[in-house]
């Protein structure tokens, strides 16, 4: 998950600033790096882009062992607030991470946590709901793939986002209106541009690369398996209208092949 939108969340949940929710986000994912390993440290820092990410892997070699207490104590200290309001801004930092970070990696992180940190690991299982996809499009890409409900509406999120740059105005709205659910991505998409950015398929790749946090050889594989889920859930006429928008070398992300 790119920064900008980790730090969303922690803004929304806990009703911060832009700067305090970065406040928030960097003292509570340094104190969680200094009680997991380091294995599990860059596991789940894999998942997150930027600072976030250096932040988890930034503590030495072995992980330190203190329960509950002293874990928000540390998080309010580095933060420069009383406990109370480290509490809760680590909660909101933990229903992040659940939106943000694949649900067997989150269970491994949770085994090495003793029980008085359940309260902030609910946290991070509402984030994983939040992330489940509940629209069409993003469970059928869950089926076609290997990646996890919440790893699929990422991808998905990613290849709208970027697909919406390129397309026109016109056709993303034809979009919008096939597939409500997606609005939020396609729109983002509309606000970078809402004349048709060329971009070459390479180009286009990179983009989603960047945005989902992955290879360009997975960002590849992303956007085969939403175009072939696209072909099931959406009228051939509005494929042929997305394809006919973009250039020759995008075909072979149509071929049905994942």
């Amino acid at each position: 998950m790119r920064e900008d939108n980790f730090l969303q969340i922690v803004e929304r949940e806990a009703g911060l600033t832009p700067e305090e929710a970065r406040r928030a986000a960097r003292a509570t994912l340094r104190t969680l790096g200094q009680r997991i390993t380091r294995g599990e440290a860059d596991d789940i820092a894999a998942f997150l882009t930027g600072e976030l990410r250096d932040l988890l892997t930034s503590a030495p070699e072995p992980a330190e062992r203190f329960g509950l207490e002293q874990f928000v104590r540390r998080v309010g200290e580095l933060e420069g607030v009383d406990e109370a309001t480290a509490y809760r801004h680590a909660q909101a930092v933990f229903v992040a991470l659940g939106e943000a970070v694949a649900p067997q990696e989150l269970r491994d992180m949770a085994a090495q946590l003793p029980k008085d940190f359940d309260p902030l690991l609910v946290a991070a299982r509402r984030g994983v709901q939040r992330a489940m996809p509940q629209d069409p499009l993003s469970m059928s890409v869950a089926h076609l793939t290997s990646l996890d409900p919440a790893q699929a509406r990422r991808a998905v999120e990613a290849v709208l986002e970027t697909l919406a740059v390129r397309l026109s105005d016109g056709e993303v709205e034809d979009l919008i209106e096939r597939l409500p659910d997606l609005r939020p991505a396609l729109e983002r998409g509309l606000t970078q541009s809402r004349k048709a950015t060329r971009m070459s398929l390479d180009q286009f790749l990179e983009r989603i690369a960047k945005v989902v946090g992955a290879s360009r050889r997975e960002a590849e594989r992303h956007a085969r398996a939403v175009f072939a889920a696209l072909r099931r859930l959406v009228p051939d006429k509005e494929i042929y209208d997305v394809e006919s928008e973009l250039p020759g070398e995008y075909a072979s992300l149509f071929s049905g092949v994942v």
